[in-house]
This record gives structure tokens, sequence and C-alpha cells, in this order.
């Protein structure tokens, strides 16, 4: 079993679109999604900087966009598609619709939304988040607890992503917990937590007239990691996510009972992988990153690298 993972923010970095736009179709496939989402992802895939692209409203479609690309891309090279898809946070923006629960112009309206809604949000209060690496999780958690942060993703392999305010982050990072390291995220508010509560009610009403078919592949939720059989409660998924904690660990123990042979992380990637190096020691997995990656990709979907 060959799964897709599908990255979520903060996996962005300036230009990374640029080389995908070279391939046939690409630049229209773009151009149909920048109008779903109603931003300009050419432009902010190829020339604009860092600072620009962090921006809430811009990273989630953007990212969602490129996952979307190297998915249809990688199914042409390799003559097939995965056994199974997983998407983190924004990432599962991708998944649903790569498992045909929704069509992936509805996906990228609907994320264009999310990452307006969420950036509102955030900027009602300032908020950040943070990776935890290492140290006892059992500490980790109580230090969160005792500074009011909030845990948003529980990645594995020793990785939590602590949520809250940027006072509580910063103590956070002065006074760590023994062997652990903490480091700032790229991300402009503390998703995945109750600061996101206003986005999850406009997500709500977006999703309300969306019409979702049964996933036709094996789908995995963020929310506990458990496999999805219907398109309705995928959908559902997608907007209590936002402010609920990411269980990446959860999907990564259930690919494992699955028996999964290999994961393929799509654009913009890496993360993801580097996870599963540590979470799935022993499954092979390949990061595209550029469209140089996708022979090794196919390769692995195809079997030949198992």
């Amino acid at each position: 079993m060959i799964v897709f993972a599908c990255p979520g923010q903060g996996s962005q970095t300036p230009g990374f679109l640029s080389p995908w736009l070279e391939l046939d179709g690409v630049a229209e496939d773009l151009a149909l999604y920048s109008e779903a989402a109603e931003v300009d992802l050419v432009q902010h895939g190829t020339v604009s900087d860092a600072d620009t692209i962090r921006d809430t409203r811009i990273a989630q479609p953007l990212i969602v966009a490129a996952s979307l690309v190297a998915a249809k891309v990688l199914r042409e090279r390799a003559g097939r598609g995965p056994d199974g898809v997983a998407g983190h946070s924004v990432g599962e923006f991708a998944a649903v619709s790569d498992a045909g629960v929704i069509p992936a112009e509805t996906a990228m309206r609907l994320v264009g939304i999310r990452g307006r809604a969420m950036a509102d949000a955030a900027g009602r209060t300032p908020t950040g988040m943070s990776a935890v690496l290492g140290g006892d999780e059992e500490a980790v958690l109580a230090l969160l607890s005792d500074l009011d942060l909030t845990p948003a993703n529980y990645n594995g392999g020793g990785q939590i992503v602590a949520a809250g305010s940027l006072p509580a982050l910063a103590a956070l990072a002065e006074a760590p917990v023994r062997g652990s390291r903490v480091i700032a995220l790229q991300v402009a508010g503390a998703f995945h937590t109750q600061y996101m509560a206003s986005a999850v009610d406009t997500l709500r009403e977006a999703v309300a007239g969306v019409d979702a078919a049964d996933p036709t592949v094996t789908l995995w939720t963020n929310k506990d990691g458990s496999v999805l059989a219907e398109g309705a409660t995928a959908l559902e998924n997608l907007v209590t996510q936002v402010s609920s904690p990411v269980r990446w660990d959860l999907c990564m123990a259930s690919f494992a009972d699955n028996g999964i042979t290999g994961l393929i992380e799509l654009t913009p990637a890496g993360a993801l992988t580097g996870l599963a190096k540590r979470g799935l020691r022993g499954v092979p997995a390949v990061a595209v990153k550029t469209p140089d990656d996708l022979d090794a990709a196919a390769a692995l979907l195809n079997g030949e690298a198992a």
C-alpha cells in the first residue's frame, strides 16, 4: 500500500512553484485554482517573498494547490494513483480531494475561505506556534498546561507543536523541558486551538451546500488517525479540525497498522518524510519537492523501489 501525504502550513518556500509551471497543463490548473481560492497562486508561488507567503490567506491555498498539482502530474507519470491518502492540517483539503470526496476546484474554494477566516481569527489576538522537539512527553505536556499553551500538533517522532500567546511561547523557549528544543514556526496564529473558533463557524457555513462523495481510496483523518468511509464525515472533519489538535502521530500509527509499503509526500515536501523516518522506520519515503523527484516517486508508486 502506497500513501500520498499532503503537507501543511509552513512547508512553503519562495519560488517553489516555478519549476512546476514548466510542465504541460500546470499553468492552466493553477489559473483555475487561483480563481476558486481568490489568490494569485502563480504570483505567490514564483516571485513573492517569504514574508508574503507566510500570510495565512496566501499560504494555505498555495500549499493545497501545489499538492493537487503534484498528485495529478504524478498520477499521469506513474499511470496509477495511490492506495491511500492523508493530509497534515490544511493538507487534508488536498487529501480529501485526491480521495475523490470533492473536486479540486471545490477544495480550493474552501481552502481560500479557510485561510481568510483563520487569518481573521488570528488577527484578533497575537498568537503563534512553536515546535517542541524531544524531551519527556508527559513533562512537555505538563509545562504547556502550566503556561496555558495548547498541544496543537502531535507529530510523532518526539515532536509536539505548542500554540498560544506570544509571551507564553517566549517563556517556553526560555525554559524548555530538559532534553528538548523549542523552534518558533513560520505561521501567524495559534491554529488548531480555541483561538480559531470563529473560523470554524465560517467554514461550516461554506461547506453547507457541498456534495461529498465517499472516498475511492483509503482516507485517513487527522482527528484520530482513523480511516474514513463516508464523504460527509470527511467534510465535517475539515471543519472541526480547524480548532482541534492534529494527530499525525496517530495517522502514522494507523499507516503502520494498515501495512503501508511506501509514503510519497507531495509538494511542498520535506516535513512529513522527515517525521516518517522516525515514526515509520523502514518504510521507503519520497519527498516530491520539484518535478525532478517525480521519477523516484513514480517508481515507488509502481513498486519498483519498495
